[in-house]
């Protein structure tokens, strides 16, 4: 299948890690991200130009960060409806390894994570719509519960249901997407810099942290394939 004749199906992280021909890329909590070491911001500006080359490759638009080290591009579907990958995203994700390829840029998908902002709200309509006004964001997807930024820049914020008070603990925390290969090794340096374990209930998907005063973050871990130990 070519990428012109791929389709908008919506698929799962598990699906996307698990095509072949996609190592350079890692899917965390805003979509299939990679990573790609151009050493200056000219041969990353040829890099992009390259990129938006590839036939059809404007209909799915990819977010592209520019820096002077590397380029970062994101792979997602953004509708009133959707927020994810479609199956057009595993061929896309290829061509763009091959542009790089043929630019000798390598890739290094251990640079790649997503940072989250989570909310505990009690009131939860009256909370979102405090900081949707604050941060000018919007709801993603038609969801009531995420709010994303619209020029997709800043940290998404998700906001967590709590069914009673909990003045023992703080209400706002932090969620890092790492991939899949990398969770454990973030821990580790986590918990060796002073923080502590609270909870690995639902690991090998999501850590809870702790830092020495007890603000509490999250690992979190986007569909590692089912042949790959998270």
């Amino acid at each position: 299948m070519t990428y012109g004749e791929s389709t908008m199906e919506r698929i799962r992280p598990q699906r996307f890690h698990e095509a072949v021909g996609l190592e350079d890329w890692r899917v965390v909590g805003e979509g299939a991200c990679a990573y790609f070491r151009t050493g200056s911001f000219a041969v990353g500006a040829r890099f992009v130009q390259a990129i938006s080359e590839i036939p059809g490759v404007g209909d799915d638009h990819p977010d592209v960060d520019v820096r002077q080290a590397g380029v970062l591009v994101r792979l997602i579907t953004i509708t009133d409806d959707y927020y994810g990958l479609t199956e057009r995203h595993i061929e896309l994700a290829r061509r763009i390894s091959a542009v790089a390829q043929a630019l000798e840029v390598p890739a290094d998908p251990s640079a790649v994570q997503t940072v989250q902002v989570t909310v505990d709200a009690l009131a939860g309509p009256d909370v979102v719509a405090f900081w949707r006004a604050l941060l000018g964001y919007q709801e993603r997807a038609g969801s009531g519960e995420d709010l994303i930024d619209p020029h997709r820049r800043g940290a998404p914020f998700y906001f967590q249901r709590m069914d009673s008070p909990r003045p023992q603990r703080n209400r706002v925390h932090v969620d890092v997407w790492v991939p899949y290969d990398q969770a454990e090794a973030r821990i580790a340096a986590a918990l060796a810099a002073g923080g502590r374990l609270v909870n690995d209930a639902d690991a090998p998907s999501n850590w809870v942290l702790a830092d020495p005063e007890g603000n509490e973050a999250c690992v979190g871990v986007a569909g590692p394939p089912a042949h790959v130990p998270a």
